[in-house]
């Protein structure tokens, strides 16, 4: 899969922002790709977008990444819904394969946070999330015994990532007319895709 031009959003910078701001707010998981003195690295962590061209996130004291980070230009990489393109879909046969999807790229400097700045974290964290559950009460920290949260927050480590470049994958057919694309997007939600078919009918051009 290439990272076209042509696969980026088309609208204003305000719209284009507001639209990846709300794609790690609603993913909410991803990756932090650093080269380490060890060699490359990857870490999966939940993210947190400060609102401020930042997001936030936190690692296990114990993964190796985390006494490389402070200070380190790392690549962050949030996937949204895709899906598999098969030719069939197409009016004209002479078609290959291909996968619809959506990404999102940010790199930037790490700095690492304080104690604070991580329970603060952590509490962002979770609130933003426990809304989501419908039923029960939401979950607190201060739910957690005082020597307990004080041995959790001693095993994990809370960075901030300044984003300096953001960049977006939406691989959507808009290179393909839009009967095709409707077409495509039926086909995508008929075998098991409906995310990445809704995203194509309401961002494709």
């Amino acid at each position: 899969m290439h990272p076209s031009q042509s696969f980026r959003f088309s609208g204003t910078e305000g719209e284009r922002r507001e639209l990846l701001e709300t794609m790690l707010d609603e993913i909410g998981f991803g990756m932090i790709f650093a080269q380490t003195p060890d060699g490359p690295r990857v870490a999966h962590t939940p993210l947190i977008s400060t609102g401020d061209g930042a997001l936030q996130f936190h690692l296990s004291r114990g993964n190796a990444m985390a006494k490389y980070l402070d200070g380190m230009t790392v690549l962050a990489v949030i996937n949204g819904p895709d899906g598999y393109v098969s030719p069939r879909w197409y009016a004209d046969p002479q078609q290959v394969p291909t996968w619809n999807y959506v990404a999102l790229e940010l790199e930037g400097r790490v700095r690492r946070l304080g104690s604070e700045a991580l329970t603060a974290l952590l509490e962002d964290l979770s609130t933003r999330h426990e809304a989501r559950i419908e039923e029960g009460e939401p979950w607190t920290l201060d739910k957690l015994p005082p020597e307990k949260l004080r041995a959790m927050l001693a095993g994990i480590v809370g960075f901030e990532l300044e984003v300096q470049v953001w960049r977006e994958t939406l691989k959507l057919s808009q290179n393909k007319p839009a009967e095709e694309r409707a077409r495509l997007a039926d086909g995508l939600e008929s075998e098991g895709s409906p995310a990445i078919a809704s995203i194509m009918r309401s961002l494709a051009p």
